[in-house]
């Protein structure tokens, strides 16, 4: 099981449809993933342990060694496959 943070300002809206969207696609995939949306401003302190970031908005905190990945495309849709693309790639690594 891969777990996946996503964040935006605040954690609700906009994390909400990423992290859906994002969960689709895994499993279409074939990955078993778990999501969990939190604010920008809360990743320093919950992002040890997740396996894959996924932000909507500018972060530039610490991560250690959690890869980050900038999801706006998934909600604009311009560049979405893209975004999915990578999203999956940093799993399978």
């Amino acid at each position: 099981m891969k777990r996946i943070l996503v964040a935006c300002g605040n954690g609700i809206a906009t994390s909400t449809v990423v992290a859906s969207k994002v969960k689709e696609y895994l499993t279409e995939q074939g990955l078993q993933v778990e999501t969990t949306q939190t604010k920008l401003m809360e990743v320093p302190g919950k992002v040890q342990g997740y396996d894959l970031l996924v932000t909507t908005g500018q972060f530039d905190g610490q991560t250690g060694d959690v890869p980050v990945v900038k999801g706006m495309p998934i909600l604009t849709g311009i560049g979405a496959d893209k975004t999915m693309e990578e999203i999956l790639s940093q799993l399978q690594d």
